[in-house]
């Protein structure tokens, strides 16, 4: 079936029919709704490589994701094909080999399909893939990376606001000895996290001993090995803050095989509010940072800029913040656990706390 049948069947112009099918505005309704009745009736479905040929446009957007998204990968991906949905925009998806010929061949087939733009999502460094993209002058959106380049978009994360409230809730409780088991150095998102901490360690007047900092790898295992670790110590720590959810599971397993109760032996915060955090024994306290929003801003982004929205000196996206969520695994240090009026006025005060977010959810859902 082609464009001449169709406009035979509808008694119209082939421009016409072109025209109704590109959602064209000067189209008689009329006409308009018997093309379309005889689009259906045959089952007809428009070639997208020819009208991308004589449009110059592909209406697809290259997305690239890594292994350090984790269990938020579907999460992201979700949320561009909706949007690309809406938008009558095409997702070409690859991941970010380690491989070097891998990740030649992912650039090489985006460029092939004449993506009109790429949201690069990891926390490692892309510097080779903004290399090739950028011969291209195609707009590309990144993760927290500076940059002078005018088409070259981040979207920045506001670490530092989570982990004050952490750091403050947990200086709240009384722990004055709280540990950090941060990420691999080689993730921009695991050293921004270990800063934010130290920076708001250094707000309150705690000190940071050495042995108190700890470098993971995200994962369960890392988390049970670093628990060990700080649990050896003279004087070990009362609560520990992780660099991921993961982390922080692993250390409540870990605390579990060493026989602590976590919460009043130790408080644990973990950081992502993965899924798995609210399910975890007991409920994990965590600074949540929404990967939705980060995918939903990052392809908002690309369309302003193939619509020529987007200013050339505007590279910094608008910073998506991060919140603490209170859940069971925190409570009063060890020390301050004996004192029966303090220990209650905390409990209610972290009780309200928590029927105050879930009040605020519940608002939110219902608006």
């Amino acid at each position: 079936m082609t464009l001449h049948e169709i406009a035979k069947r509808a008694n119209v112009s082939i421009a016409t029919v072109s025209r109704t099918i590109n959602c064209a505005p000067n189209v008689d309704p009329s006409l308009a709704r018997r093309v379309r009745k005889v689009i259906e009736e045959v089952g007809y479905y428009p070639n997208t490589h020819a009208r991308a040929l004589v449009s110059g446009r592909s209406r697809i957007f290259g997305l690239m994701v890594s292994d350090t998204i984790g269990p938020f990968l579907p999460e992201i991906v979700q949320t561009f094909e909706k949007l690309g949905f809406e938008h009558n925009y095409e997702i070409f998806l690859s991941s970010i080999a380690r491989d070097p010929r891998q990740m030649e061949l992912a650039v090489r087939r985006m460029i092939e399909r004449r993506v009109e733009g790429v949201a690069i999502l990891s926390f490692e460094k892309e510097i080779s893939l903004i290399e090739a993209f950028r011969s291209r002058t195609l707009p590309i959106v990144v993760l927290g990376k500076e940059s002078p380049e005018p088409l070259l978009k981040t979207v920045c994360i506001d670490y530092l606001h989570g982990v004050r409230q952490a750091v403050q809730h947990l200086a709240a409780l009384g722990h004055v000895r709280i540990a950090l088991i941060a990420g691999p150095a080689r993730l921009r998102t695991a050293v921004a996290r270990k800063i934010a901490f130290q920076e708001c360690m250094k707000e309150i007047g705690l000190e940071i001993p050495p042995q108190l900092l700890v470098e993971g790898d995200h994962t369960l295992e890392a988390g049970m090995k670093a628990l060990c670790v700080l649990a050896a110590l003279p004087d070990r720590p009362s609560a520990v803050l992780c660099s991921n959810d993961m982390t922080a599971i692993g250390v409540i397993r870990g605390a579990f095989e060493l026989g602590l109760d976590v919460a009043r032996d130790l408080s644990v915060v973990g950081f992502d509010d993965s899924q798995i955090a609210q399910f975890a024994t007991p409920p994990l306290t965590t600074v949540q940072m929404s990967h939705v929003e980060v995918a939903n801003v990052a392809f908002r982004v690309l369309l302003d800029a193939v619509g020529g929205q987007c200013n050339g000196s505007s590279r910094k996206v608008c910073a998506i913040q991060s919140n603490l969520v209170l859940r069971c695994s925190t409570n009063l240090a060890p020390g301050r656990l004996g004192d029966g009026a303090a220990s209650k006025r905390a409990d209610k005060r972290i009780a309200a706390e928590r029927t105050q977010q879930r009040v605020g959810k519940a608002v939110a859902k219902w608006l």
